[in-house]
């Protein structure tokens, strides 16, 4: 039972946003694209209030700029596809074990992003986790 409701088309979709916005991350990289979208299904805070599927928080507006670009709307592949099934089944990786944010600065991590502080990095990722003022629910969803 995953920690989000999701069809096969959910995972198709979520493992084809994985690899438009990480691929060059590897596979770690790309479950922690797929974390922090579950986070902001599962937080219902911030940015992120209402949305409850995965299509809802991959096309909101603004949300991934991989959406914006042809190599998204590819055919998932099974390696994704595996990976996608590992974050909406709840699997959590530090940085982004609570993170509701990510970018790809051109170099070093900003300390905050949309006011939030800086938890790691990873290889060329920098992700950011809420304070729990900002959005204690993060911290209780699973």
């Amino acid at each position: 039972m995953g920690v989000v409701s999701a069809t096969e088309a959910h995972v198709d979709l979520l493992a084809r946003l994985l690899r438009a916005e990480a691929e060059g991350e590897g596979n770690i990289g790309m479950l922690l694209v797929g974390n922090v979208g579950i986070n902001r299904i599962r937080a219902n805070c911030s940015d992120f209030k209402g949305l409850r599927t995965i299509p809802q928080m991959i096309y909101q507006e603004h949300a991934f700029e991989a959406v914006q670009h042809g190599y998204f709307y590819q055919r998932a592949r099974e390696s994704e596809k595996r990976l996608a099934r590992q974050v909406i089944n709840g699997q959590k990786h530090w940085p982004a074990k609570f993170s509701l944010w990510y970018f790809r600065p051109p170099g070093s991590c900003p300390s905050q992003w949309y006011d939030q502080p800086l938890v790691g990095r990873f290889k060329k990722h920098c992700f950011y986790e809420p304070t729990a003022a900002t959005c204690q629910n993060v911290y209780n969803t699973y």
